[in-house]
């Protein structure tokens, strides 16, 4: 049996990098994984990677896996996306909020059309679809919400790296969702429904981060694959909702600990 058997998961930003291997990751351990993002087909969008194809590896390996395509910075696709979900499949048992839009520019010169894309889509986004979701999580009695950040909301330590300056505005967006996921999670942690937010430990390699050359700036051994988020993205949203929640944790020291607290 896996993990997921008979569970229905919602992955965003799931046609490519982590989003993508989340969904087959928890394809592979027995979920129906509703995959959403804007490329659904392959060469569709400026980056490799398309739900047809994230759909087509997880029916692949075994598993169930239904396309959305839906534009989160709209909030009229965001409310369709989340009444085609339930029409066709039903209500989520998973919300794994996933997806991004990312421009890394520093603050001086950052226009406010692209900051208020990037909040809508990392923050507002989350937000809205966890409100839609919840009800039936909570009257159900179980539900876990995941969402994904990134090392970026930590505040910046002296002495301050020339390239990272690019990052306050990304970082901001990143801050206030795990601060919303901390804060959500005190406000459901009496319905059975588990909240967190997931980072990597180091720097997956992406076609997002490929295009703004992240990883010609990190050492080989700063980088992480994709599988290890997949990982610790599958242990918090299979675990006992009253005891892992409320976390803003990183991929393998998550792991990590886990594995420690199983052994002893």
């Amino acid at each position: 049996m896996g993990r997921l058997d008979g569970r229905l998961a919602v992955v965003t930003g799931a046609s490519r990098g982590i989003g993508a291997e989340i969904a087959q990751r928890f394809g592979a351990e027995g979920a129906t994984v509703a995959v959403t993002a804007r490329t659904t087909e392959p060469g569709q969008g400026a980056f490799e990677g398309s739900l047809a194809e994230t759909v087509e590896a997880i029916e692949r390996g075994g598993g169930k896996a239904c396309p959305f395509a839906a534009d989160l910075n709209q909030p009229g696709d965001r409310e369709r996306l989340v009444e085609e979900v339930q029409r066709t499949l039903g209500n989520p048992d998973i919300l794994v909020n996933n997806a991004a839009v990312t421009f890394l520019l520093p603050t001086a010169t950052f226009p406010r059309r692209r900051a208020d894309v990037m909040f809508e889509v990392q923050v507002l986004a989350p937000m809205d679809l966890a409100q839609r979701f919840l009800p039936a999580m909570r009257e159900r009695g179980s539900g876990w919400i995941l969402n994904i950040s990134s090392g970026a909301a930590r505040h910046p330590e002296m002495p301050y790296v020339e390239w990272a300056s690019v990052f306050t505005v990304y970082g901001m967006c990143k801050a206030a969702l795990e601060r919303f996921s901390t804060g959500l999670a005190c406000e459901v942690q009496g319905d059975g429904v588990a909240v967190n937010a997931l980072s990597p430990a180091g720097l997956v390699p992406t076609a997002g981060t490929a295009s703004h050359k992240l990883d010609e700036r990190v050492a080989a051994d700063s980088l992480e694959d994709a599988s290890v988020m997949a990982e610790a993205a599958l242990a918090l949203c299979s675990g006992d909702p009253a005891m892992l929640t409320g976390r803003v944790a990183y991929s393998q020291p998550l792991l990590d600990e886990l594995e420690k607290a199983a052994t002893r």
